[in-house]
């Protein structure tokens, strides 16, 4: 015999099931409540969150690829060769690299500026760093429990790669200092003497080989990073897509090439460190 069903009838039985089913995959049992950090004053407060710490990246990110253009334009000097400085005949780079020393001289003592140069790299650098690990802790955190395997197939291969390419520049970075800078893996390195101590040290098959992985990293890096730089700081319009590529591929390419060109010059012996003109003066070597 046909029952009317009365709207209580629905409501009960809808309130058993939603009580009943499980809504969440979430643990079960007291959970831990996670204290939140103290609020830094402004503007400090800002890097406390997400987007300040992209802003960050993508501000030291953008100081730092000026740094890498410069440095591989500066070094480009080594093929010019010697040149006639002060009377005197010197390689072009060490000529370029006493002009580094010499920057805002006598504004500033010798060096001096130079250093704040370093100082402001190795802040840069160190905020570089510091933003991208919190960033991933904090998406890490955000996506536990929750991340599919479709979402990580869906990362592009050079985003997906990013932390160890990173780790792997960081690494070489410090073993180039200790070569080139410090000489303290060369025992033939002389102070000053730049591009015999780059001719000597690239002119080795393994330095030449742990520089060009360096280098390959470096690029895939930046080819990530300049994207994700214009992203960050809103110049992601599609109209310009074209424009945010060219620059993209054109940064990692140009550093792609321009480094990887210096070992192989010194290993096939394009670029040396012999000259018999250099230290003499100008006018002894022309009259002979």
């Amino acid at each position: 015999m046909w029952k009317p069903v009365l709207y209580s009838d629905i409501s009960s039985r809808t309130l058993e099931k939603s009580v009943a089913a499980p809504t969440t995959n979430r643990p079960s049992g007291p959970q831990k409540i996670r204290k939140r950090s103290k609020e830094l004053p402004f503007p400090l407060n800002l890097y406390q969150t997400s987007v300040g710490k992209k802003w960050v990246m993508a501000i030291t990110g953008l100081a730092l690829i000026g740094f890498v253009l410069g440095h591989m334009f500066g070094n480009l000097k080594i093929y010019i060769g010697p040149v006639a400085e002060n009377g005197v005949w010197e390689y072009d780079l060490d000529v370029y690299a006493e002009f580094l020393r010499e920057l805002l001289v006598p504004l500033f003592p010798r060096t001096w500026f130079l250093w704040i140069l370093r100082l402001g790299l190795i802040g840069s650098f160190g905020l570089h760093i510091h933003s991208g690990y919190s960033l991933a802790l904090l998406n890490r955190k955000a996506n536990s429990g929750y991340a599919s395997k479709r979402d990580w197939q869906a990362a592009n291969w050079a985003s997906r790669s990013t932390r160890y390419t990173g780790t792997v520049i960081l690494l070489y970075l410090i073993f180039h200092l200790a070569d080139l800078t410090w000489g303290l893996l060369d025992g033939d390195w002389k102070r000053g003497h730049v591009q015999e101590n780059v001719v000597n040290s690239l002119g080795n098959p393994i330095v030449a080989l742990i520089y060009c992985a360096a280098t390959i990293a470096l690029a895939v890096h930046l080819f990530h990073g300049v994207r994700s730089m214009f992203q960050t700081l809103g110049m992601n319009n599609p109209r310009f897509a074209m424009i945010r590529q060219g620059i993209q591929y054109g940064i990692a390419g140009i550093v792609l090439v321009g480094n990887l060109s210096f070992p192989l010059a010194a290993l096939t012996g394009l670029v040396d460190a012999d000259d018999s003109r250099i230290g003499q003066p100008v006018e002894s070597t022309e009259s002979e």
